[in-house]
C-alpha cells in the first residue's frame, strides 16, 4: 500500500514572505530613490529652508491698515500667532484628524483609503499637500507617473516635518493655498472674502474658507451656482469639529442654522481705499528701486519680494477724504447735468463744432486703443474707423456701472462730461500727506490730479503776492488802499501793452485794508502789491515754497492766477505759512522693509526757512479773514443761514459746517469757471482741494456753482467735519499761534468780523 505523500507548503510560505519582504524592500527601494532624486529633481536643504514663493508687496498706512499691494500672486505670509484658534481648529478637524500623532504620513489614513479606495475619504496629511503645493506639479494621469508623484510628495512631506514645527507648516500651508479671485494666502483671502484681518475672523468665516481648501471653484461661496455646495460644506466642517471636540453638539447645530455671509472686498490695483496715492506709490518705487539694489547686486522686484512700504497716509483720513469728494462730486455732476440739458455743444461750452472735434480727435490720439492698434501696425483709417464702431461696454456713473452699446467715440466725449477733482492734505510741520485723493474713480480716470495734473489757480495765487509785500516792505494786513483800477504801464513788470485789470463784477470805490481786499479777492488792489513788489520778488518766493517756477514767466497778470500748478505744490507751498515761515517738503513714503523686516529706505526730512516767523503769521492772519468774512465764510454758518437762500434747494453747497476755530484758507476761481480752488489750514492740518473739467471748455455757465466757495470748498468742509467727530486724530482746533515779538500791526478793527446774522445770511445769497 502506497502512502500518499502530504502537499508540502513551504514553498508557498517562502513565495509569501519573499513577495512581502520584497515588496517592502521595493517601497523602501522607492523611497530612496526618491530622496536621492532619481525618479525626478527633488528639493535640497536649502529649499526646504526657503521654499519658493511669490509675495505681494504690501502699502500700510501710519496706523497699520493695508491700503493695497502690488502683486503677481496676492500673497502677504502672516505668523502663527496671527491665526485665530478657530481657524486652526477647523483645518485640523476637517483636513487631517491626526496631524499632532503623525510625523507626516497617515499611516492609519492611508490603509483606509487602500482599503476602501479612497470611499471614506483620502489619506494626505496637510504636510503633504504643503509638499504638494511647494514642489510638485499637477498630479499626472499617468499611473505610473502619478505613483511616483506621491512617493515623492511622501518623502517631502517626512523632510518638511524633520525641518518644521507643527505649527510652522499649518502657517506655511495657509500662507500658500490660493483661494481664487486673487486671494493667494489666508490674509488675502481674510481680507477679499470678509475684509477682516484673519485674527478677527469668527469660527464660521474660518469654516467658509476651511471648506475651500478641498476645492476653492466648487466651493465657492460667492458663487450663487455653488453657494449651496459652500454652505454644505462649511457644515461639514462643523460636523468634524464637533466630532474632534473643538466644539459641542449644541454649538454644531446651532452654527449649521447659520446663513452663509460673506463681505466681498477685492484687493485688485484698481480697488480699495487711496488708489491714485498707490498708483503714485508704485513709480515712487519702480525708481527708487532702479538706482538701489540688493547686497547680491539684484534688483528688487516689487512684485514679488514682499516688501512693506510703510507711508505717511493716515487710514481715517484717507476715508474721510474720499467720502467727502465721492458725497459732494455726485452732487455737484447731479447739478452740472442739470444745467447741460439745455446746452447744445454739451459737455463743452464756448468753443465751436470744429474745436470739439479736435479736443475729441486728440483724445483718441492718446488713448490705449488708439496706442496698441498703432503698435500693431494698423493703418490710420482702420484705427480711426474702429472709433465709429459700437461695441458693449461698462461705463462709469454716480448711480453704479452702465452697460451699454456704444462707440468709442461717442464715449470719450461721456466721459469729457465729468467733473473732477484732486485733494491733499498734509501735517505743516513734518511734511507727512495724511490724504490724497486724486480723481473721482480711478478704475475709469487714470489720471492723476494731486501731482500729476497742473491746473491754473486764479485767486488762491495771490497770498504770495501779499505774503512777498508783508515780508519785503513790512506792510500791515490794516495798510488801506483805494479800491479803483490801476494801471502797470507797458515795459514794466513783464506787461508788453498797459494792463488795467478789472475787479469781478466791476466793484470800485472807496478804500479797503489789505485784509478785506484779500478776504475779497480785489484785483485791483492785488495789482498795487505785486505792482511794488515786483513779480520776480513774488516767483522768488514761489520758488522757494517748493513751487516748479521753470515755466512761469515774471509778468504782472501772475497775481491774478494765471500760473498752472498742482495741488500737491500748493498745500505744500500754504503749509509754509501755517509752520511759522518753515517749508518742509511733503512726502508720502516713511520707510520700506524686505520680507525680513530689515529697513531698506528711510525718509530723509527736507526744510528750509522761507519767511520769518512775524510774516508768515501776518500772512496766516490775512487768510483768516477770508473765511471770517470773505469768500469762505460759508465755513462759519450753520444750516438755518442756508435755509434762506435763495437757491437752497438746488444749492450744492448747503452743508451745515458752523466751524468755530481758527481757519486759514483761500478759494480761487479761474476765467470762465474753469477751475475751483479752496486751501484751508488749520495749525497742524494743511488741505487743498480743486475740482473742473478734463478740458477747461468743460465748466458752469456762471459764477454761482463755477466759483470756488461753490465747487470746492464743500469737500473741505466734510472732510474737517469727518475729522473733528474722530477725536482719536487730535486735529487742532486752536488759534494759530502768535510770535512773541510782532510789530506788524494785525488788529484793524473795521474788518467786518462781528456782523450780524443777516448780513452774514445776506453774503450768503450773493455767493449763490
Amino acid at each position: 500500500m502506497t502512502t500518499k505523500k502530504k502537499p508540502s507548503f513551504k514553498k508557498y510560505i517562502i513565495w509569501f514572505w519573499g513577495l512581502f519582504f520584497g515588496g517592502i524592500s521595493l517601497v523602501v527601494l522607492l523611497f530612496l530613490l526618491a530622496s536621492w532624486g532619481v525618479l525626478g529633481e527633488m528639493p535640497t536643504f536649502e529649499e526646504l529652508e526657503n521654499p519658493e514663493t511669490n509675495l505681494a508687496t504690501e502699502v500700510i498706512s501710519t496706523d497699520g491698515k493695508t491700503l493695497g499691494k502690488y502683486f503677481k500672486e496676492n500673497r502677504t505670509p502672516i505668523k502663527y500667532e496671527d491665526l485665530p484658534e478657530n481657524l486652526i481648529n477647523a483645518l485640523v478637524a476637517t483636513e487631517d484628524e491626526r496631524f499632532y500623532q503623525h510625523s507626516g504620513i497617515d499611516a492609519r489614513g492611508t490603509l483606509r483609503a487602500v482599503v476602501f479606495l479612497g470611499s471614506q475619504g483620502g489619506a494626505s496629511t496637510i504636510t503633504q499637500q504643503l509638499a504638494k503645493q511647494l514642489f510638485t506639479k499637477i498630479r499626472s494621469d499617468n499611473l505610473a507617473e502619478a505613483i511616483i508623484q506621491k512617493i515623492k510628495e511622501w518623502v517631502i512631506a517626512v523632510r518638511l516635518e524633520e525641518q518644521y514645527t507643527k505649527q510652522e507648516i499649518i502657517t506655511m500651508y495657509l500662507n500658500k493655498f490660493d483661494f481664487i479671485y486673487g486671494a493667494v494666502g489666508i490674509r488675502s483671502a481674510a481680507r477679499i472674502y470678509f475684509d477682516k484681518e484673519p485674527k478677527e475672523l469668527n469660527i464660521e468665516e474660518s469654516a467658509v474658507l476651511v471648506a475651500m481648501l478641498k476645492n476653492p471653484g466648487l466651493y465657492n461661496p460667492l458663487r450663487d451656482r455653488f453657494k449651496e455646495n459652500a454652505l454644505n460644506r462649511r457644515n461639514t466642517v462643523f460636523s468634524q469639529m464637533e466630532k474632534n471636540g473643538y466644539i459641542t453638539l449644541k454649538e454644531k447645530d446651532s452654527l449649521q442654522q447659520l446663513e452663509l455671509v460673506t463681505n466681498y472686498s477685492p484687493e485688485q490695483h484698481d480697488d480699495g481705499v487711496a488708489t491714485y496715492l498707490r498708483a503714485y506709490v508704485q513709480e515712487f518705487l519702480k525708481d527708487w528701486v532702479k538706482n538701489n539694489p540688493k547686497p547680491n547686486g539684484e534688483l528688487y522686484n516689487i512684485y514679488s519680494d514682499g516688501l512693506k512700504v510703510y507711508t505717511s497716509i493716515d487710514y481715517r483720513m484717507q476715508t474721510y477724504a474720499e467720502d467727502a469728494v465721492n458725497r459732494h462730486m455726485k452732487k455737484l455732476q447731479k447739478e452740472f447735468n442739470r444745467q447741460n440739458k439745455t446746452n447744445p455743444t454739451a459737455p463743452f461750452r464756448s468753443v465751436s463744432k470744429a474745436e470739439i472735434n479736435q479736443i475729441i480727435n486728440k483724445s483718441i490720439k492718446n488713448s490705449g486703443r488708439y496706442k496698441e492698434m498703432k503698435r500693431k501696425g494698423f493703418s490710420e483709417e482702420k484705427i480711426l474707423a474702429s472709433f465709429d464702431k459700437k461695441r458693449k461696454m461698462r461705463l462709469f456713473s454716480w448711480n453704479g456701472t452702465i452697460d451699454t452699446t456704444l462707440t468709442p467715440r461717442d464715449s470719450i466725449r461721456y466721459y469729457k462730461s465729468f467733473l473732477n477733482t484732486g485733494m491733499m492734505s498734509m501735517t505743516p510741520q513734518t511734511g507727512e500727506i495724511k490724504a490724497w485723493v486724486g480723481g473721482i474713480n480711478f478704475k475709469h480716470f487714470k489720471y492723476e490730479h494731486v501731482k500729476q495734473a497742473k491746473r491754473q489757480v486764479g485767486s488762491t495765487f495771490k497770498p504770495f503776492v501779499y505774503a512777498t509785500a508783508i515780508d519785503q516792505l513790512h506792510l500791515s494786513p490794516c495798510l488801506e488802499l483805494p479800491n479803483t483800477k490801476h494801471t502797470i504801464p507797458a515795459g514794466q513788470h513783464g506787461v508788453t501793452e498797459d494792463w488795467t485789470p478789472k475787479n469781478s463784477g466791476n466793484e470800485y470805490g472807496g478804500v479797503k485794508t489789505l485784509k478785506q481786499a484779500l478776504a475779497e479777492s480785489i484785483n485791483t488792489i492785488t495789482a498795487r502789491m505785486i505792482d511794488r513788489t515786483g513779480p520776480e520778488n513774488v516767483l522768488s518766493l514761489v520758488d522757494k515754497l517748493g513751487v516748479d517756477t521753470s515755466n512761469i514767466l515774471p509778468v504782472a497778470a501772475i497775481a491774478l492766477g494765471t500760473p498752472d500748478l498742482s495741488v500737491y505744490e500748493m498745500v505744500s507751498a500754504y503749509s509754509t505759512f501755517a509752520n511759522k515761515g518753515v517749508y518742509v517738503k511733503p512726502f508720502v513714503v516713511e520707510r520700506i522693509e524686505d520680507k525680513n523686516g530689515t529697513i531698506i529706505y528711510q525718509h530723509q526730512p527736507e526744510s528750509r526757512d522761507v519767511l520769518n516767523e512775524e510774516s508768515a503769521y501776518v500772512t496766516i492772519n490775512l487768510l483768516e479773514g477770508v473765511t471770517r468774512f470773505g469768500s469762505g465764510r460759508r465755513l462759519r454758518t450753520n444750516s438755518n443761514y442756508l435755509k434762506n437762500a435763495t437757491h437752497y434747494k438746488r444749492a450744492v453747497t448747503g452743508y451745515p459746517y458752523a466751524f468755530e476755530n481758527a481757519i486759514a484758507g483761500k478759494t480761487g476761481t479761474t476765467q470762465n469757471q474753469s477751475d475751483g480752488w479752496f486751501i484751508g489750514m488749520v495749525p497742524n492740518l494743511a488741505t487743498g482741494v480743486w475740482v473742473g473739467g478734463e478740458e477747461r471748455s468743460v465748466r458752469f455757465p456762471s459764477i454761482t456753482y463755477g466759483q470756488g466757495a461753490t465747487m470746492a470748498l464743500p469737500i473741505w468742509g466734510m472732510y474737517m467735519k469727518a475729522i473733528y467727530a474722530d477725536e482719536n486724530l487730535n486735529i487742532s482746533q486752536e488759534e494759530f499761534e502768535k510770535p512773541d515779538q510782532l510789530s506788524i500791526q494785525i488788529d484793524c478793527g473795521t474788518d467786518n468780523e462781528d456782523e450780524t446774522e443777516e448780513d452774514s445770511r445776506n453774503k450768503i445769497e450773493l455767493d449763490f
